[in-house]
């Protein structure tokens, strides 16, 4: 295999002595490249706190969300309480009344919840 001829060849000019101008330079340089690389290294950190707190935010925004769904079912939940102390305040008899007055869907159902928890596991 043929050898390479820049590897063989030597340098026809004299060794220099060190410029101290480039060698101040040079160190200003590397001084320079290390504060940027310093930099950059410092601004991923920031980019992920940052993407950190943004995540926080979403979730904060969701259970924002989740909050208000839970805030505008309360006035529907007092509602129905509400009809509740009512009718077990009243006299037997007037309920039967009151009960056909009432519009569709106005009407509390008490269901037996004791009978169905029995009954399942006889089913099974």
């Amino acid at each position: 295999m043929r050898q390479s001829v820049a590897s063989s060849r030597a340098s026809y000019l004299p060794p220099q002595p060190p410029n101290a101008a480039a060698t101040a330079r040079l160190i200003e340089k590397k001084k320079e490249f290390e504060a940027v690389a310093a930099l950059e290294r410092a601004s991923a950190m920031f980019l992920k706190r940052i993407e950190g707190l943004a995540d926080d935010c979403d979730i904060m925004a969701d259970a924002g969300v989740v909050h208000g769904q839970v805030l505008a079912q309360w006035p529907q939940m007092f509602r129905i309480l509400n009809m509740f102390l009512a009718k077990r305040e009243q006299p037997q008899e007037d309920q039967e009344d009151e009960d056909a007055s009432l519009p569709i869907g106005e009407r509390l159902v008490r269901v037996p919840i004791e009978e169905l928890q029995t009954s399942e596991p006889q089913k099974s």
